[in-house]
C-alpha cells in the first residue's frame, strides 16, 4: 500500500482553508498535516514535518505566497509547492516557474481537478491548466536573443516538448509517442540542457518565452 501524499495548506481565508481541509481529508491517498494563514507558519510546519505537497495561497492579504519560493531554496527544503489562486499576474508566474514552482490551480477549479494536481506534483510533475498555458505564450515577449536561441530544437524535442506543456507526465508522454519512458527522460535532459534549466517548472517557463521559435518554426 502507497503511503498517502502529505500535504500543508496555506490560506488566509479560514473559511475557505478549512472547508478545503474537510475536502482533501476526505480523500483516499492525501493527509492533511496541518494548515496555517501566513508565510511564518508554512515555513515553521515545513521545517517540522516530512511534506510531500504544500498548497500554498497566492495572495494572503500582506504578503504573497511566491514570496516564499528563493526562501525554500535557501532553506534546501525539497517540499513541492502548488500555488492555489483566484488568478496571477503572468509575469508574476514566469518568475516563480523559474523559482521552483510545481504548478498553478485557479480557486474556481473542481475538487477533482485539485486532486489530480496534487497528484501529479507529488509525482514530480508539473501542473498548469491549459488556460494559463495559453495565456502565458499570448503575453510572452519574444527577443532577439530567444530568437536566435532555440531553432535548433528536433522534432522529437518538439513533441515531447509540447506534451510537457500540455501537463502530461513522462509516462503518458511515451504512450502517446510510441517510445520507451526512459527515452522520454533522456529527451527532456536534452531539453534541460538546451534551455541551460534543471527542473521542469524552469523548462516549462523557457518553453513559453520561447514558444514561436521552439514550437512554429522549422529548425
Amino acid at each position: 500500500m502507497n503511503s498517502p501524499i502529505r500535504i500543508v495548506l496555506i490560506d488566509d481565508h479560514t473559511l475557505f482553508r478549512e472547508s478545503l481541509v474537510r475536502l482533501l481529508s476526505a480523500e483516499t491517498g492525501i493527509e492533511v498535516v496541518a494548515h496555517g494563514g501566513t508565510l511564518a507558519e508554512a515555513l515553521e510546519l515545513l521545517s517540522n514535518n516530512s511534506i510531500d505537497v504544500l498548497l500554498l495561497d497566492y495572495d494572503l492579504g500582506n504578503e504573497f505566497g511566491t514570496e516564499l519560493l528563493q526562501e525554500l531554496q535557501r532553506r534546501q527544503i525539497s517540499t513541492r509547492v502548488l500555488m492555489v489562486t483566484a488568478g496571477m499576474r503572468d509575469s508574476v508566474m514566469f518568475r516563480a516557474l523559474n523559482e521552483g514552482l510545481a504548478g498553478v490551480v485557479y480557486k474556481h477549479s473542481g475538487t477533482r481537478q485539485l486532486v489530480e494536481a496534487i497528484q501529479k506534483v507529488a509525482g514530480g510533475e508539473m501542473w498548469l491548466e491549459t488556460e494559463i498555458v495559453r495565456s502565458l505564450i499570448a503575453n510572452s515577449v519574444q527577443s532577439a536573443e530567444v530568437q536566435a536561441s532555440g531553432r535548433n530544437l528536433t522534432d522529437r524535442q518538439r513533441d515531447v516538448l509540447r506534451c510537457v506543456l500540455d501537463g502530461l507526465a513522462n509516462k503518458e508522454i511515451a504512450a502517446k509517442m510510441e517510445v520507451s519512458e526512459t527515452n522520454v527522460k533522456a529527451v527532456i535532459q536534452e531539453l534541460f540542457h538546451k534551455a541551460g534549466v534543471r527542473t521542469r517548472s524552469q523548462l516549462v517557463r523557457i518553453a513559453i518565452e520561447k514558444y514561436s521559435d521552439w514550437l512554429r518554426n522549422d529548425p
